[in-house]
């Protein structure tokens, strides 16, 4: 049977002259357009948008959760299984003669950097600490909430949301894109990973669609993320600064607050964003990896070091060997809206782990292609390697020594309800400022605003360099000056007019995030299915050339 060449071009057209040129009019106008109505929505209509936004989100917290949890199972185990089958693991992106541009430290600093960054900060501290009161083991009667038989599930279960599925997630956008635009040739721009399943039809509306959903993902995926980064940099200034202004009566930031912290990130994003990745963007990430390894180390020293490494060790163990239950148990609520235990996981699973999947994915666009870009000359092995296990084992670090230390303070250092008590954009700072003297927690606040700081503008320009490299149909070279500055306005804008919806801001955002999100996972899916069909096929040419070429038997 004779196999097709592959694909090995795609002629996205660009403007030749105007204000689009070298830019896909379609991607770019159609993008805006979209966004640009759900601007305007929130903005003039904020009672009504909250009201819909919450009712979506509902439906699909009932009717999408079982897609959600096993599409993320399908992209862990497709990425370990070209990792761990011989004959895909050994394939170079690029080529056999390509060679790595990074070296190892710095292509694993990179990856630690793209995913972690600001939810390490406001989560590593929070989620621990959340379900050390609450989850799945606690509501099924298995742990006691708030008690020391309940560490290893508060573990565990954070574990789960940030580590390989996550990643996973990630990874297999990156890997696609890897191969198909380094090993191809093809434009890098999402697209180009559907090319086994519809050829050429994406050189026109499908392929612009499919570039559409993957720039509104990641406008809304980056949009929670610098709406939890914003709301704990005002708590940040405020535990540093003490103005009444920045926080209300429940211990949580203002809006306006939050609106004058995204304002001024957003600032600092595009200018940096203008530099280029060699100047503003590697400069900032060089102080994120600074910073962040100099607070790791600040928990080793002051933490409760015995405490994380057993939650660490523990934690990992179990994570390990109850995986595929975590990630393949879908429970649903039974329609009567009682206080049970049905309704009860289901509303825990709807709020955390399909919130997490769907945040993962409408990411994926943004830090996958970012993957991608700094993973050719890498192996399939290796990649997988790089862009799962090593960032997960960092997640997991981070989670033991940051949550695990707000743990035992809360447990068996007197902390009491300092910590549990704070909003979760606070906890961090309330730990810190338990820790330690006012002095000397007023200057680690001042680091970790710092930090923060950094992050929020790493996060908000590379996502809209990444936006730009989708428009201008995978160009990755920063172009049009104009679009960068519109792209910072806009993303501006969908957080800022999603925070001012009637009730919680940011509650509105991850609901917008992911109905964002959705679109995205079926066009992931496809990504897998075609990479896994394009290295089949590829298999067969290579046996079938080394069948034509044998020497005949004597």
């Amino acid at each position: 049977m004779t196999i097709k060449d592959p694909l090995l071009d795609l002629n996205i057209v660009t403007e030749t002259s105007g204000f689009y040129q070298g830019f896909s009019k379609f991607v770019t106008v159609g993008s805006k357009i979209s966004i640009g109505a759900l601007i305007l929505w929130a903005v003039t209509q904020p009672e009504t948008a909250g009201q819909v936004l919450k009712a979506v989100r509902s439906s699909i917290d009932s009717n999408t959760g079982p897609w959600y949890m096993y599409v993320m199972a399908f992209y862990i185990l497709v990425c370990f299984g070209l990792a761990i089958w011989p004959a895909t693991g050994k394939i170079r992106l690029g080529g056999e003669g390509s060679s790595p541009e990074f070296s190892n430290f710095s292509w694993f600093s990179m990856m630690f950097g793209a995913g972690i960054g600001i939810g390490m900060l406001t989560y590593a501290t929070g989620e621990p600490i959340y379900h050390f009161s609450n989850n799945p083991d606690v509501i099924m009667g298995n742990a006691t909430a708030s008690s020391a038989d309940n560490v290893r599930a508060a573990m565990k279960w954070s574990f789960l949301h940030w580590g390989f599925s996550a990643w996973g997630c990630y990874a297999i956008v990156g890997l696609a894109l890897a191969f198909f635009s380094y090993s191809r040739g093809l434009p890098l721009t999402i697209r180009s990973g559907l090319t086994p399943l519809f050829g050429r039809a994406l050189e026109g509306p499908l392929g612009h669609i499919v570039d559409i959903v993957s720039v509104i993902a990641t406008i809304l995926g980056v949009s929670v993320t610098l709406g939890y980064g914003v709301s704990q940099f005002a708590s940040g200034v405020y535990n540093i600064t003490g103005m009444g202004w920045l926080m209300d009566v429940d211990g949580d930031p203002t809006k306006i607050a939050m609106i004058v912290s995204l304002v001024i990130v957003m600032i600092a994003s595009t200018l940096s964003a203008l530099s280029g990745v060699g100047k503003g963007i590697k400069w900032l990430s060089n102080i994120n990896m600074g910073l962040s390894f100099f607070m790791l180390a600040f928990f080793l020293v002051f933490g409760s070091t015995l405490f994380a490494l057993s939650a660490l060790f523990v934690g990992l163990w179990d994570y390990m060997i109850n995986l595929p239950m975590m990630i393949l148990t879908v429970w649903s609520a039974d329609g009567t809206g009682a206080e049970n235990t049905a309704n009860a996981l289901a509303g825990w699973q709807g709020g955390w782990t399909i919130f997490y999947w769907a945040w993962w994915i409408a990411f994926a666009p943004f830090v996958g292609l970012f993957l991608a870009r700094i993973s050719k000359g890498r192996t399939i092995r290796e990649y997988v390697l790089g862009a799962m296990i090593v960032p997960s084992i960092m997640c997991f670090v981070w989670f033991a020594f940051a949550g695990g230390t707000a743990i035992d303070l809360t447990l068996n250092g007197g902390a009491g309800d300092q910590i549990t008590g704070a909003g979760l954009s606070s906890q961090l700072f309330a730990m810190i400022n338990f820790m330690l003297s006012p002095t000397l927690a007023t200057l680690m606040s001042v680091l970790i605003v710092i930090l923060l700081m950094t992050y929020l503008v790493t996060s908000a320009d590379s996502a809209v360099l990444i936006i730009n490299t989708i428009a201008a149909a995978g160009d990755e070279s920063p172009k049009g000056r104009i679009h960068i500055i519109t792209w910072g306005i806009i993303l501006t804008l969908v957080i800022a007019g999603l925070l001012l919806t009637k009730g919680d801001g940011l509650a509105a955002i991850n609901t917008a995030m992911i109905i964002g999100a959705l679109p995205f996972s079926v066009v992931m899916a496809l990504m897998g299915i075609a990479l896994v069909k394009a290295l089949v096929r590829d298999g067969m040419r290579n046996a079938a050339k080394t069948s034509q070429t044998a020497e005949p038997a004597e």
